[in-house]
């Protein structure tokens, strides 16, 4: 027995051919993305699931009023690698005292007068501490630290703190908190 195909049936099975390959490709198309697309929701949730939703801006004014303080010189007489001034005080807003800090200020790096000192800070308040730390200059009008954390309502913080008229009864603290 012979078989004898015609020209339209050659057509037609290549037709129905090419449409069972589109359909697959397709399928496999739709289910990768498919899978991809969960995937990605679950890397968006487990990512969402560790940071905070929203963050918010806290700005403190604060005065400082420093009521102790020592300066401990270390090595040869006079400024040198190693010296270090000590502090400790009140926290003032609105003219009462709302909470302490205290630090310190390490000599790290000496070029003639000019003293590089690395600091660093803590304050607390009513909702937790603040700690801060920076490298300072001799001679600078203002002091400016990054805020690196802390704890209680501050434990996750991050932000900046400007000190400016540094050892003055007028001394004070702008800090921009990040929660």
């Amino acid at each position: 027995m012979m078989i004898s195909s015609s020209p339209e049936s050659a057509a037609v099975h290549r037709r129905e051919r090419g449409k069972r390959i589109t359909r697959a490709a397709l399928t496999r198309f739709v289910a990768v993305s498919l899978a991809a697309a969960a995937a990605g929701v679950c890397t968006v949730d487990s990512a969402d699931a560790d940071t905070p939703k929203r963050s918010h801006a806290e700005v403190l004014d604060l005065g400082i009023h420093n009521d102790q303080y020592a300066a401990t010189d270390l090595g040869p007489a006079g400024p040198s690698l190693g010296d270090m001034d000590v502090y400790s005080g009140g926290v003032i807003r609105d003219g009462r005292t709302v909470g302490r800090g205290g630090g310190s200020c390490q000599v790290v790096h000496v070029d003639g007068g000019k003293l590089t000192t690395q600091c660093l800070l803590t304050i607390e308040l009513e909702g937790g501490s603040l700690t801060m730390q920076s490298l300072g200059v001799s001679g600078t009008k203002t002091l400016d630290m990054a805020i690196t954390g802390g704890t209680g309502v501050y434990r996750d913080v991050r932000g900046s703190a400007r000190y400016w008229d540094i050892a003055t009864p007028n001394e004070k603290l702008r800090a921009e908190i990040l929660h």
